[in-house]
């Protein structure tokens, strides 16, 4: 096990000592390339939004900067060898940034988000920018007009991103979309229903930034790359907030999500910890809108289907027909591409945790057989499915969780509390929220009824 400190520069001569530790591993994250440009895809998402009249503030450029802090470390330091428990790293991030005594003053709630995310211990510092990196922004007139966006939204590319998207139109709004780009899989995904969205609602001022960001050549030393990704979301929320900052009025960022994978409550006493994710969770999101409060950036982060099950969702979805038109195109699998392995393609393995709710939702939503999904396990019920194996593992969970839930349905009440606090809701969204688990569940229970799984 090894701590590491990952410490932000802006270019070569901001090299000045950091403190550190005799136990702590340093890796400098340098942001500038040639011309003064900044790495990691920040310089472009700003050419980006200024395009189009964003020019977002400091401190929303300095939450981005953060972000790409808490994406190096996460995606780069292996939780195999780099911690006591081959889960829990101990990470400390030294930030350059515009107004270190109000980042001090979030510091111990951006901490508590990302602990509560990763399931790792966060340290934050922060140390000002070089003066001649005390703006960021580039420079330009600010627009003379309102922005024509009324909200942002995260697109990922997934089916609830898309009805997200879709809802927000139908109804007449202009929202500005959030895309971060990753495998060929997923940016194809996005384009593709990006683009059907852009034809159709033609009269709409739509429109998205999509950022780009690796660390290709960079590793941490004496570390694998890790794979979980467990705070991939803090990266999508705050490129949110950079546009929206930019919209100089109170903005909405809306995280669409059913309440199903948003609560993601444990399925089985083995999911805990390394296997229950909480990207959208009710807690993280508070702890969002609580950091927006203190930096006083006037947005407030929402998921507008918190109590509704995916399968509700699809139904309620405001154009049937172009959902319909677009669902083979949106991708939900946690893995597309592991299916090449076995032959496949790109597309949906049929047996991850968001497939299986996918493959349930469209049932209910759609009818029974009208899914036009392409699944690598096509079938979920001619064969006995290996609960050893991935095309079985999850079910088997989901089987174990239905059925605990089918003996004693009042335990909903208290399981919605094991991902994670719940402290901020109200005893009545508390309620809402333990019948969207018991509504997403048994969605899913409709479709594994006849499907039969052994430890071969």
């Amino acid at each position: 096990m090894r701590r590491h400190l990952i410490s932000g520069q802006f270019g070569s001569s901001d090299n000045g000592p950091i403190p550190q530790s005799e136990e702590e591993v340093l890796s400098r994250l340098d942001f500038i390339a040639s011309g003064r440009r900044l790495r990691f895809g920040i310089s472009q998402a700003l050419d980006d939004l200024a395009r189009i009249g964003i020019f977002p503030s400091e401190i929303g450029v300095d939450l981005f900067i953060i972000a790409t802090h808490v994406q190096f470390a996460d995606t780069l330091i292996s939780r195999t060898s780099e911690s006591q428990n081959s889960w829990t790293r101990e990470i400390r991030l030294v930030v350059p940034v515009s107004d270190p005594e109000k980042w001090d003053a979030a510091a111990p709630v951006i901490k508590r988000a990302l602990d509560f995310l990763t399931g790792d211990i966060w340290t934050l510092n922060f140390r000002p920018r070089p003066t001649d990196f005390s703006t960021l922004v580039p420079g330009g007139i600010l627009p003379l007009t309102n922005i024509p966006f009324d909200c942002l939204a995260l697109f990922s590319g997934g089916l609830d991103s898309l009805i997200g998207a879709i809802d927000l139109l139908q109804g007449g709004n202009n929202p500005f979309l959030i895309s971060h780009v990753g495998e060929g899989a997923i940016s194809s995904a996005q384009d593709l229903c990006f683009d059907a969205l852009k034809n159709h609602y033609t009269r709409s001022h739509l429109d998205r930034l999509r950022v780009w960001m690796n660390f290709r050549g960079l590793r941490v030393s004496g570390s694998q790359i890790e794979k979980t990704t467990r705070g991939r979301s803090f990266l999508f929320f705050s490129m949110g907030i950079l546009a929206g900052t930019g919209f100089r009025r109170p903005f909405i960022l809306k995280i669409p999500e059913n309440g199903l994978i948003a609560l993601n409550v444990p399925l089985d006493p083995l999911r805990l910890g390394s296997h229950s994710t909480r990207t959208t969770h009710p807690f993280y999101i508070a702890r969002w809108n609580e950091i927006l409060e203190i930096l006083q950036i006037e947005g407030k982060i929402e998921n507008p289907y918190w109590n509704k099950t995916k399968g509700e969702m699809v139904m309620a979805c405001a154009e049937q027909t172009l959902l319909r038109r677009l669902i083979p195109v949106s991708l939900s699998c946690s893995s597309p591409t592991k299916g090449r392995w076995s032959g496949h393609g790109t597309q949906h393995c049929g047996h991850c945790v968001p497939c299986l709710i996918r493959r349930s939702a469209l049932e209910k939503g759609l009818g029974h057989g009208a899914d036009p999904t392409i699944y690598s396990l096509a079938s979920l019920t001619q064969n006995v499915l290996n609960s050893r194996n991935a095309e079985g593992q999850q079910i088997r969970s989901f089987q174990y969780a239905i059925e605990r839930l089918r003996v004693n349905p009042g335990i909903a009440r208290f399981d919605i509390h094991k991902s994670g606090s719940l402290a901020d809701e109200s005893l009545v969204r508390q309620q809402e929220l333990a019948d969207v688990y018991r509504r997403g569940m048994h969605e899913v229970a409709h479709i594994l009824t006849a499907v039969r799984t052994m430890p071969n």
